[in-house]
Order: C-alpha cells, then structure tokens, then sequence
C-alpha cells in the first residue's frame, strides 16, 4: 500500500489531468491549435509576445501566421498545464522506481511516462501538421488514455478504495461491450470535431433528409486529402453529415449496451454504481442534444467533451470492480481483497 502522501499525488495528478483535457476541448474549440505556430515556444517566445517590439518580430518570423493574442494564450495556457502533468507523472515513476516497496506500480508508472512523451510527440505534430484529423483525434485519445491509467494507479495505491461486488461472466460481457463501445464512440466524436463536422447536421435524431444517401467510406480514410492547413475542415459535405451521422447512431448503441450494463449492476446489488452509470449517461446524452439544439455553444461543447471522459471512467471503474462468481466465494473467503 502507497503512502498517504502518494495516494494524494496521484489523485492530484489526476485532476491536472482531468484539467489538460478540458483545456484541450476549449482550446480546439476556440480555434486557438493553431493560436502559436510553433511548438513548444510561441512565435519564437517562450511566452506570447506582449511588448509591441516582440510581436513586429514574432510576426517578421511568421508573416503567414497573424497573431491573435486571445488563442495564442489559449494555447500556451493548454501546453503549460500540460507541461506541469508531465513532470508530475515523471516524479511519480521516479518514486516508484527509487522506492523497493513500490515495485508493483512500475508497469503502471513506467507506461503513463510513455503516454505523455508520445502526447507530447502529438501535441508537436498538432501545430507542424496544420491540425491533421488523425493527429488532432490521436491527441485527444492519448489524453483520455493518460486519464484512465492514472485512475487504474489511483486504484493500484489504495488511493480510491471501492468494494468489488459479484456478477455472472455474461453479465461482465455487457460490461465489456459497453466499455469498448463508449471508446469506440470517443473516438467518433474526436474524428467529428477534428473535421469539423459537430456543426453540420441540425436535426434529431440523425441528420437531415436523405442523410442515408450520403453515406461515403472516404469519411473515414486516416490519410485526409493533402492541405496546407486543416483548419476548418478539407472533407466536403457528403463527407462531414457521413462523420456526424455515424457519431449520432454510434451514441444510440451505446446508449443500449450502458443502460444494459447499468441493469447489470442494479442487479448485482451494486445499486449506487448503476445509478451513476445512468446519471453520467443521461447527462451525457442531454449535453449531445444540446449541442445540435444550441449550435454547439462552447460551455456546452466542452462539457461533452468531458461527459465523454466521466463516462468512459464510470464504466472502467464499474467494470474493473465486477468479480467472477468464483472470485467472489474467494472474496468472501479472505483470499480476494473486498476492495480494489
């Protein structure tokens, strides 16, 4: 078991976390991934330019780029806070690594640094690639993923301590399914955003008439058509209500496996668990609609963006609590811990 000094480490990291990637949504939701053309400083700055004489150089440096003082601070502000994740990750593998009795959690501590060189690898080709999809979606994913494992660590150092409750093997398929599907959904809704197609369907449930005859494969292509800048999408219409349809009919089927998952959990007893599935389900949901209703109003986008994460992390939480009925009988024999 980790110190109480750790434990508070690494919930600390993870609600830096939980901040990166909001920062993340609102950043690329105010058109600030392009807000510094460079990376990591911002127009040849470590700060942005205040000073009338830095900016006449910023902009002698980068005549293609005009500063706008508002996004570029939206995106130093994201890579500050990010920055700061990092190095708080790097002390807890350090520690975990300086420590004999912390064994354990190396794997654990040894992969989340990996993640976050690779995000920031992401995060670099962000701004050198004019915003590709797949990089911008890539980076999104890579934060979700640096938010999970530190909840798994979270778990692993006693730091969140949850009782383990009893359910069939079938039972914890559904589970199971759920979870990769709402993955799956994360990363439709990331691929939405970074073509910018959240915006082009304006009705419910799906999309408006004939959206089924638009349907093209192409949507879908990892390699997008060749752009100086990806800014505002490269896809054309067809293209864009195909990306924003699948996200739509992709939220109905997760919206079935968690609401099956959540009747799991009601029926293993784990009432209070199955409550917040359906809680974090609902308000999810209330905040797609939103979205198409309102026109993607930037606290609302935001919010969903998280609401993605909240969810994604109530189901990897639910799922890596539910024992087999075998492993129960052991639980309740002292020879599996009651809590994880």
């Amino acid at each position: 078991m980790a110190t109480r000094r750790y434990q508070l480490a690494v919930l600390s990291t993870l609600i830096l976390a939980v901040l990166v990637v909001g920062l993340g949504a609102f950043t690329r939701l105010t058109e600030a991934g392009l807000g510094c053309p460079d990376w990591p400083g911002c127009y040849g700055h470590l700060a942005v330019p205040a000073s009338e004489s830095a900016q006449s150089v910023a902009m002698s440096r980068f005549p293609d780029a005009p500063l706008d003082i508002n996004k570029a601070w939206n995106e130093m502000l994201h890579r500050y806070v990010a920055g700061t994740l990092g190095l708080a990750i790097f002390a807890l593998a350090w520690i975990s690594w300086r420590r004999p009795d912390y064994q354990a959690l190396r794997p654990l501590t040894t992969l989340l640094s990996v993640v976050v060189i690779a995000q920031a690898a992401l995060g670099m080709w962000t701004v050198t690639l004019s915003l590709m999809p797949v990089v911008v979606m890539a980076h999104l994913l890579g934060g979700f993923t640096t938010v999970c494992l530190l909840v798994w660590l979270a778990v692993a150092t006693g730091a969140l301590r949850l009782p383990v409750f009893s359910m069939s093997s079938s039972a914890r398929r559904v589970g199971t399914l759920a979870l990769v599907a709402v993955i799956v959904q994360i990363g439709l809704g990331g691929w939405t955003s970074a073509n910018y197609a959240a915006t082009v369907c304006t009705q419910l449930p799906i999309c408006e008439s004939p959206w089924w005859q638009l349907f093209t494969p192409s949507a879908f292509h990892p390699v997008s058509p060749l752009s100086e800048t990806y800014q505002f999408g490269v896809l054309n219409h067809a293209e864009r209500v195909t990306i924003h349809a699948t996200h739509r009919l992709g939220a109905m089927v997760v919206t079935v496996l968690v609401l099956a998952w959540a009747w799991m959990l009601w029926r293993a007893g784990a009432r209070a668990l199955a409550m917040a599935v359906s809680g974090v389900l609902a308000m999810q949901i209330t905040l797609g609609v939103t979205n198409v209703v309102a026109l993607l109003p930037l606290s609302v986008a935001v919010a969903h963006n998280l609401g993605g994460l909240s969810l994604l992390v109530t189901l990897l939480i639910t799922r890596r609590l539910s024992l087999s009925s075998s492993l129960s009988q052991g639980a309740r024999d002292g020879t599996v811990s009651t809590y994880r």
